[in-house]
């Protein structure tokens, strides 16, 4: 009898504790893009921005130098400015150089060698995202670890392109959790170089609710082999 108690309490316990959902997540990918925005991606952004309201801010990176390391970003929040120190090796590039490319103007920002960097939030944020060029194509794959306003952080995995040149989008909402850094690691680690654009920040209060619902895989693999067709035939032209 004792034991059933004890058991049952356990039970009653683990239900009656707040669950950690995890973020909602955005994403699809492009192995032969030929430095285009194509279908798939464009439309993950597309549901990722459809999810957040009001004043929402890009970064671009077309108002730094080229060759500025680690530029002070700012962003539009539902309460006021967001401002974002990025801590690396990494800089602002005006080229087109080894399969990494702008996904609007002509810069990016370009991580050094180890790959890895990081953004820390002066105000904890609840919604990111970013174009990805020329990511995970020497074997290294990209994880992002959020680290949680309450403690603790949170490992998203974004995936490893395998193939120079490719684009991807990845986004996260988290309507129920909110962060103020994200490390971008270059993993298992060194001899990469990926490069960023279009980084998008929103707060909490910028999250519709609820956030929608990510495209399922067969849509985006669909989308994608519309948008590589397209792209092909505007090549081949």
């Amino acid at each position: 009898m004792l034991k059933k108690t004890l058991i049952g309490g356990l039970i009653a316990a683990c239900l009656s504790a707040p669950a950690m959902a995890a973020p909602t997540t955005y994403f699809a990918e492009d192995l032969l893009p030929l430095n285009t925005i194509t279908g798939s991606v464009s439309a993950a952004r597309t549901q990722f921005l459809s999810s957040l309201t009001g004043n929402i801010a890009t970064e671009d990176f077309e108002s730094f130098a080229d060759e500025t390391y680690n530029p002070a970003l700012s962003f539009t929040g539902g309460s006021g400015t967001i401002t974002a120190t990025l801590n690396g090796v990494g800089k602002v590039q005006d080229d087109l150089y080894a399969g990494r490319f702008a996904t609007s103007g002509r810069k990016i920002y370009e991580t050094g060698s180890g790959g890895d960097f990081s953004i820390s939030f002066n105000t904890a944020i609840s919604a990111f995202g970013f174009y990805g060029t020329d990511i995970g194509d020497i074997g290294n794959s990209l994880v992002l670890r959020l680290y949680r306003s309450a403690g603790g952080t949170v490992d998203l995995s974004v995936g490893n392109g395998a193939m120079n040149g490719s684009l991807l989008f990845y986004g996260f909402i988290d309507a129920g959790d909110s962060y103020t850094k994200i490390d971008f690691l270059n993993l298992p680690g060194g001899g990469d170089v990926f490069g960023f654009d279009d980084m998008t920040v929103g707060d909490v209060s910028q999250i519709l609710q609820p956030p929608a619902v990510p495209l399922p895989a067969g849509a985006v693999l669909l989308i994608s082999a519309i948008g590589g067709f397209a792209a092909a035939r505007r090549w081949k032209a």
